[in-house]
């Protein structure tokens, strides 16, 4: 089908039609989305992050581990797996947890929320125009950029936790203790280390809600599942295609999240840890605990987003 220009305002107020490259204006759906609020994705995405942390965190706490530890600390993901069981047991795996209970509802809520409002920005307005998938990926990058403010410290405080193997490695008595003694040693901004990483890091969001469009327009022609089963398995495989692209950024963003907390950081910048992993470790530094990570996102984001979807079609038949 050719897409046909839309009469929908590009911005919030203005005129101007949106150009083809943007929107179509289809409605693949039988339902209709104007009864969405802007406040509905913000709502929506704290049951996201709450089905993230139940979900994968103990996966997470695995990724990170193989990530942060040395070349001959574990011989791979299962052997991580069992170790952390035999020395500190099941809960070990939910070792900073807390930040991210709190954390991720609220991630999600930004990043969902937001990436709703750039959408209905690039939509001029109209929920029911159907933005491209390059389009789809610009609105994921904004709200990257958005949520990595917010993610940077929380995300900064769960992996110092994550990394505690023992008594001999244990320096901090919880996320709260950790966060006063980083602010004690840095000021409040210690606890933004990490920042340029994360922005980095989030910024192939783009791969992933642009994947998710593909996916679920694939879907929608080719199948005859329910929305909700579409928005799980694109869910899932956006996730997939996301981390496989991103993972060499956040192994970089969690080295620097998780060096000594001293003075001169073995890694003042993302360049001098991009080349420390690569000299001691090569190409595949870059991938390691990719195993964990990846067998994680698809459980974890195909139940976050369809968990999030189902409240976003709940929160417009409320409003009703």
């Amino acid at each position: 089908m050719s897409a046909q220009p839309s009469s929908a305002p590009l911005g919030l107020g203005g005129a101007s039609p949106v150009p083809t490259i943007i929107a179509q204006k289809i409605q693949p759906l039988s339902e209709d989305k104007n009864k969405q609020k802007r406040s509905h994705g913000f709502i929506a995405g704290i049951f996201s992050g709450v089905t993230k942390l139940v979900v994968g965190h103990p996966f997470d706490t695995i990724k990170v581990r193989m990530q942060t530890s040395s070349p001959d600390y574990f011989r791979g993901s299962l052997h991580c797996l069992t170790e952390t069981l035999k020395k500190e047991g099941p809960r070990a795996l939910y070792k900073g947890a807390t930040p991210p209970l709190i954390g991720w509802a609220f991630m999600d809520s930004v990043m969902l929320g937001s990436l709703s409002n750039y959408r209905l920005l690039l939509q001029g307005g109209d929920p029911n125009v159907k933005l491209t998938p390059f389009w789809s990926g610009i609105a994921g990058i904004g709200s990257g950029i958005t949520v990595s403010f917010i993610a940077a410290p929380v995300e900064h405080i769960k992996a110092r936790l994550q990394v505690q193997y023992d008594g001999k490695t244990k320096l901090y008595n919880g996320p709260v203790d950790c966060a006063r003694q980083l602010i004690r040693n840095n000021g409040v901004t210690g606890l933004w280390k990490g920042l340029v990483a994360t922005l980095w890091f989030r910024s192939w969001f783009f791969m992933w809600w642009g994947s998710y469009e593909i996916y679920s327009a694939q879907m929608r022609k080719r199948t005859n599942m329910s929305e909700a089963a579409i928005n799980f398995w694109a869910g899932g495989l956006g996730a997939n295609t996301f981390w496989t692209f991103a993972f060499p950024c956040d192994v970089v963003k969690n080295k620097i999240m998780t060096q000594p907390d001293v003075k001169n950081p073995p890694f003042p910048t993302i360049i001098s840890c991009f080349k420390h992993v690569y000299r001691t470790d090569g190409l595949r530094g870059f991938y390691r605990g990719f195993v964990p990570c990846f067998l994680r996102a698809f459980p974890t984001n195909a139940c976050a987003l369809a968990s999030f979807e189902f409240a976003m079609r709940w929160l417009r038949r409320i409003d009703e």
